[in-house]
């Protein structure tokens, strides 16, 4: 099978690419496909064909030359219904025909929770949902019990989101050096550091804008939260320029919680937690994603485990209470007994959160490029340590998230202890309140009062932003009119 010539897919008597597309990839997570209606494009030794007539579906998939059919009749021409059966039976042939990880069976979507928390809100206890989701998406009983404890122990948060407030995303989109597995618009600073203060200026004036609309409307802001890239990446005295404009245009008095994501170890210095603590974070996320040296070269990375330990100590000493550490399971070379190092050290140094990603192969990323290599390793027997590990250790799942191209089709999952839940990370998945994203790569999610969303992106590169920055600003009427529509 050459993961470099496109499969066919030829879609007859339908338009269901999304959804077929979305299960072939927990089937092929490196392959890229090409769709059309021609059946004369089902050629070569691997293709996949998927149909739709009058009261039937079926599917041909062919595979290293052989051929495998399924069909059965559907009593329904809904759309919904007809997709989601059409994806069953070629679910269920590349199931028999390829010895892949399926935990999550048919659901592809990025948000099982919601799916949850949907049936807990019509009132379905344990075992009604259970039946529900199971019969639907045949997904196994761990990652169903996974995903309604995480639904449980976030609905009080959930409950209680104020829909007429807002939360607020700043985005830095730099780092010391590109990760192999990363697909985020992030920028080196030996490429783009020259950007930086022409980004910094610009960022500001977006603040300053957001900030009078935020006034206008008669808005609050209810989080805070600095991503990237790595926001300490960059210096000192930009991060201080950046966080005292946010003071200066925001009411921190009223926010709920206030997140600057200082990631990797090797940028974070005592002067810019001491900036970062005295302008208001009051939560932190270090990010050494492994305590393994040897893997950490391998991705890209160049701190060290010591530089973890020390950053975390530094932060401690400069009063963080609320800390938050990042991990990844499946990271090229690394192994079962290393995870397990890595994750038991964390518990032990006590962040009050834990975040445990699995790798997941973007196209962007230079691992994506390497193929399948990286698809067959033993992550499933890392992420079930950490599920048994973490909520042994008072660590309980509040939000989690699944991507496309995930190895071992499994999850991200963010753990805390009681009452350390971080409120943005459940907006996001959650989707019931706006959030206005500020600087290159960030995108605003409009949540209208009828839950209609829409999402306005900005450039994703610094260069766009700054050179472009005017045109940039007139998208901000979209924004206005929807804050009048939630607090009218």
């Amino acid at each position: 099978m050459n993961n470099l010539i496109k499969m066919p897919v030829i879609l007859i008597g339908n338009s269901f690419k999304y959804e077929t597309e979305s299960t072939l990839k927990m089937f092929f997570p490196t392959r890229k496909f090409q769709f059309s209606d021609d059946i004369q494009n089902a050629t070569g030794d691997d293709f996949v064909v998927a149909g739709v007539e009058t009261g039937k579906i079926y599917t041909d998939i062919k595979l290293n030359g052989e051929t495998f059919h399924s069909e059965r009749n559907i009593p329904t021409t809904d759309d919904k219904y007809t997709e989601h059966e059409l994806c069953r039976i070629i679910y269920h042939v590349l199931k028999e025909k390829i010895k892949v990880n399926t935990p999550w069976g048919l659901m592809t979507g990025i948000r099982p929770v919601k799916k949850v928390t949907e049936l807990l809100a019509q009132g379905k206890n344990f075992p009604e949902i259970e039946k529900i989701l199971t019969e639907k998406y045949e997904l196994s009983p761990e990652k169903l019990k996974l995903a309604y404890d995480t639904a449980v122990n976030q609905l009080p948060i959930v409950e209680n989101i104020n829909r007429k407030a807002v939360s607020l995303y700043i985005s830095i989109p730099f780092c010391p050096s590109r990760c192999s597995y990363c697909s985020f618009v992030s920028h080196s600073i030996e490429s783009a550091g020259k950007l930086i203060p022409d980004y910094v200026q610009c960022l500001c004036k977006e603040l300053e804008i957001i900030s009078r609309i935020i006034s206008e409307t008669g808005t609050e802001i209810d989080t805070i939260y600095f991503g990237g890239g790595t926001p300490s990446a960059i210096p000192a005295e930009d991060i201080l320029t950046v966080m005292e404009c946010v003071r200066k245009n925001f009411d921190l008095n009223k926010i709920r919680e206030y997140s600057f994501e200082a990631g990797r170890p090797d940028t974070i210095t005592a002067e810019k937690l001491h900036i970062i603590k005295e302008y208001g974070a009051d939560r932190i996320s270090i990010n050494p994603q492994t305590l393994n040296n040897d893997v950490l070269k391998v991705i890209g990375r160049r701190h060290t485990a010591d530089d973890t330990l020390k950053a975390y100590e530094l932060a401690r000493k400069e009063g963080f209470r609320n800390i938050n550490t990042d991990l990844i399971a499946g990271l090229p070379d690394d192994t079962p007994e290393s995870f397990r190092n890595t994750l038991d050290k964390i518990i032990d140094i006590s962040p009050e959160s834990i975040t445990v990603h699995t790798l997941t192969l973007k196209r962007s990323s230079n691992l994506f490029a390497q193929g399948e290599e990286n698809i067959y390793n033993p992550v499933a027997e890392m992420v079930d340590y950490s599920i048994e590990k973490l909520m042994n250790n008072d660590y309980q799942p509040y939000y989690m998230y699944r991507q496309k191209n995930t190895v071992g089709n499994l999850e991200n999952i963010g753990y805390a202890r009681k009452g350390y839940e971080s409120y943005y990370n459940i907006y996001i998945m959650d989707e019931t309140q706006t959030i206005i994203g500020a600087g290159s790569g960030a995108s605003t999610k409009l949540v209208y009062p009828d839950n209609r969303i829409n999402r306005i992106h900005n450039y994703k590169f610094p260069y766009e932003y700054i050179s472009d920055f005017d045109r940039l600003m007139t998208k901000k009427e979209e924004i206005i009119q929807c804050l009048k529509k939630i607090n009218s």
